[in-house]
């Protein structure tokens, strides 16, 4: 018999600029991260306060409340720094909006999760208090980032991400106030063991750092081979449908599963069936709420296939009433990356989980959109036909003629255009093609060299 999953509760405050409908879609969220992290998520705890409590978030009583479901003392111990409350600062207490279960039949949980993030001494005081291990939002990401790496480059991305978030939450051990012997002759203070830890992990970090700095460039020699080559990129929310997307398009075996951030490693298939010249699609990691800023810049190489695509296919979970917001935080993102004004296609993926009507009115709302769903035959051709049809819009024919000299060229040619003709002559071999400009103005080039 299995062992049963460690047992988790979500608490949150709702500050005043968050709607009720945005608080539930982040809550939402965080219950699905924790499922993909093994937690079984048995209730909610929320609060409405003008701010986080400063100690441990929320306010007195309901770390009360919380204490009771974990098995705590509901008491942050003395020593920990409280912050005298304004005189025009609302009472700890704030007002309550929700709680899901009843704190003495509830089953105990022995995680607790924040959707919000921690400071160092916020997270302890939560430990101290609920007798639960306290992981906050970035904490949850990041270990489901850790736990889904494969490839060497997610693996360093997520390590330094891993260390810039912990090197400050670095606590001093029992003997921590102990100073290594310092200076010339063992004179001077020297470091703490803490101070000691603290440089070992930017030593660590700066090293990680060089090493993704290498991987980096060879991906970025691989991605100028690939330049003329036409490349289409999905990207989208996490779980949106874009590893199913790119198993049917490209037949091929990318991991497929109802989780958040299943895939973070960019994979790069040629479309099938294979056309000529061929189409690599990539798919990219997803996109999240609240990602961290550091995640962001570690996995930015990642995302470079995004921009370096030459169409953006965006997958959205049409039956997710949160698809929206998902749209529009991917737009920014790329926008950041300079991919915003890339072409784009839209398909509104999961489309036969939505009724009639719905699926009426989304259409009236994305008229340019396709919906559809990876599960139907027909969808993929259809979707297959548009990818390519946008490339042969903008290729144009062209009659090359290549000199015996030069017979190698043909098959460039034949890589990397469609060849509508071939015939042979004594000079040579005459090809009409069809291929993009920038294509046809490089191989003439090659002929005239």
């Amino acid at each position: 018999m299995s062992d049963p999953l460690p047992r988790a509760i979500v608490v949150s405050v709702q500050l005043p600029e968050v709607s009720d409908a945005e608080h539930d879609a982040s809550l939402r969220e965080l219950e699905r991260l924790a499922k993909t992290l093994g937690l079984l998520v048995v209730g909610r705890l929320t609060q409405k306060r003008s701010a986080l409590a400063p100690v441990a978030v929320v306010g007195e009583g309901k770390l009360k409340e919380l204490a009771e479901r974990t098995g705590g003392t509901g008491v942050v111990p003395s020593g920990a720094t409280k912050k005298k409350r304004k005189i025009d600062e609302p009472d700890e207490e704030g007002e309550e909006v929700e709680e899901e279960g009843d704190g003495e039949t509830a089953e105990r949980a022995s995680v607790v999760l924040v959707d919000h993030d921690l400071s160092p001494t916020q997270a302890r005081n939560l430990e101290r208090a609920t007798g639960a291990t306290v992981l906050d939002r970035t904490s949850v990401i990041l270990a489901i980032f850790q736990r889904h790496a494969r490839t060497r480059e997610a693996k360093l991305q997520v390590e330094i991400a891993r260390l810039v978030y912990e090197a400050p939450r670095l606590r001093e051990g029992g003997g921590g106030a102990d100073r290594q012997r310092g200076g010339i002759g063992g004179k001077g203070a020297g470091e703490s063991a803490l101070e000691l830890d603290r440089r070992r992990v930017r030593d660590r970090i700066a090293e990680l750092r060089e090493e993704l700095k290498s991987i980096a460039g060879e991906a970025g020699v691989r991605r100028a081979r690939r330049a003329e080559i036409p490349t289409v990129a999905l990207v989208g929310y996490t779980n949106a449908g874009k590893s199913s997307w790119m198993r049917v398009l490209t037949g091929g075996e990318a991991y497929v599963a109802d989780k958040l951030f299943a895939t973070l490693d960019t994979t790069v298939r040629a479309l099938v069936p294979e056309t000529r010249p061929r189409i690599l699609v990539s798919d990219t990691v997803g996109f999240i709420k609240k990602l961290p800023h550091d995640l962001v810049a570690s996995f930015r190489s990642t995302l470079e296939e995004a921009r370096e695509a030459s169409l953006l296919v965006h997958v959205v979970d049409a039956s997710d009433p949160s698809f929206r917001e998902h749209l529009a935080l991917t737009r920014e993102v790329l926008s950041e990356l300079d991919a915003g004004d890339a072409p784009s296609l839209l398909l509104l993926n999961k489309i036969d989980r939505v009724g009639e009507d719905e699926r009426a009115a989304l259409m009236a709302e994305y008229p340019e959109a396709m919906p559809v769903s990876a599960r139907d035959p027909e969808d993929v051709r259809a979707v297959h036909a548009r990818v390519v049809s946008f490339f042969e819009e903008a290729m144009e024919d062209a009659a090359l003629s290549i000199p015996w000299a030069k017979h190698a060229l043909v098959a460039k040619i034949h890589e990397s255009a469609k060849v509508l003709s071939e015939t042979h002559t004594d000079e040579g071999t005459v090809i009409e093609a069809r291929a993009r400009p920038e294509v046809i103005a490089k191989l003439r080039a090659m002929l005239e060299s």
